[in-house]
């Protein structure tokens, strides 16, 4: 296996290995380095447009790219180079354990009865209005989450960077932090943030199948059913108002045999979505059955974005390999051997 080939795989599986074992950098995470700039940025830029608002997001996401860009280009001929860069684009763009460790959190929380603090907790999770919220809707919404955010998290940017190496790392996680920050349909965002929400759809309409599909493959080592998960999504991932977080939703509700869906409330708008799954609501151990199905669908898209990334640089590699022998003066003027 020429090392040019595999820089690229392996830099993502050492990525994802130290995610798995580190988590998040503690101090100076570039993600959030650069919510903070974006942050400064739409409170200078910031206009009720959409024009604006897409001038905004495209100005931040596409400077993410262009840092990729340049990494790509810097280690072009240097494998070793590009195996370090890769490994620690992918760790800083994926979220696995941090995901891992909220769920554990969440579940101990309400397995303890500490509702308080499991509201407060669920904002670690997602943007949701907790407000109220009793144990049985604290563990839909954990669960929902950490369903979503496996394929925002961990699928989608793993199988960015398998088809587009460092810059599909960095400039998929740039778009959908500015999804998080500005593409809700609040009073302020909903045209500023408009294209940036749409962006963030696009990005993971082919990733959140993918984690569908996946979640119904290792659904059986999770306890779980891949053939009701299989079912659940075909059926009811339509059913989300997001044209992609209803699709590894209804997986999971499948594979786990658990009933999603309902009415939230984010940023004072209320939204009502419809049922995914025909299972009882979830309990406090299901969501840490959730955790696990989210750790083993990580695994698998792993394997699934390492096998992309060295199939696309074996392709790629073949035809450089006779571009270049086009190069030689002597062939291509037709007097190859002789001087």
């Amino acid at each position: 296996m020429p090392l040019r080939q595999a820089s690229a795989a392996a830099g993502m599986i050492a990525g994802y290995a130290a995610d798995a074992w580190f988590g998040d950098p503690r101090r100076g995470h570039p993600v959030a380095l650069f919510g903070t700039a974006a942050g400064q940025l739409e409170r200078r830029w910031w206009a009720d447009s959409k024009p604006r608002g897409a001038a905004y997001a495209t100005v931040c996401a596409g400077s993410a790219a262009v840092l990729g860009l340049a990494a790509r280009q810097a280690s072009r001929h240097r494998p070793g180079v590009r195996f370090v860069l890769t490994a620690a684009a992918t760790w800083v763009v994926l979220g696995g354990r941090g995901l891992a460790a909220e769920g554990e959190k969440m579940a101990q929380l309400l397995e303890s009865g500490e509702l308080p603090a499991a509201r407060q907790r669920l904002s670690h999770l997602c943007a949701r209005d907790a407000t109220g919220l009793g144990a049985a809707e604290l563990t839909r919404a954990a669960t929902e989450s950490i369903a979503e955010n496996t394929s925002d998290a961990v699928v989608a940017p793993l199988l960015w960077g398998a088809v587009a190496g460092v810059p599909g790392l960095l400039g998929y996680r740039a778009v959908n932090t500015l999804d998080a920050m500005v593409g809700y349909r609040s009073p302020r965002h909903r045209n500023f943030g408009w294209f940036a929400a749409r962006t963030d759809d696009w990005a993971n309409l082919v990733p959140s199948r993918a984690g569908a599909m996946l979640t119904a493959a290792v659904a059986p080592l999770a306890g779980g059913r891949a053939r009701e998960a299989w079912r659940t999504w075909r059926r009811d991932g339509g059913a989300h108002p997001s044209p992609n977080a209803g699709q590894v939703e209804a997986a999971f509700a499948g594979a786990l045999g658990i009933r999603l869906g309902g009415t939230n409330t984010y940023h004072g708008e209320v939204e009502r979505r419809g049922s995914l799954g025909d299972g009882r609501p979830p309990a406090a151990r299901d969501l840490r059955r959730a955790v696990r199905l989210s750790r083993l669908t990580g695994a698998a898209a792993l394997v699934l974005a390492a096998a992309i990334s060295f199939a696309g640089n074996r392709s790629v590699k073949g035809p450089l390999r006779e571009s270049e022998s086009l190069k030689d003066p002597f062939t291509v003027s037709g007097k190859k051997g002789t001087r």
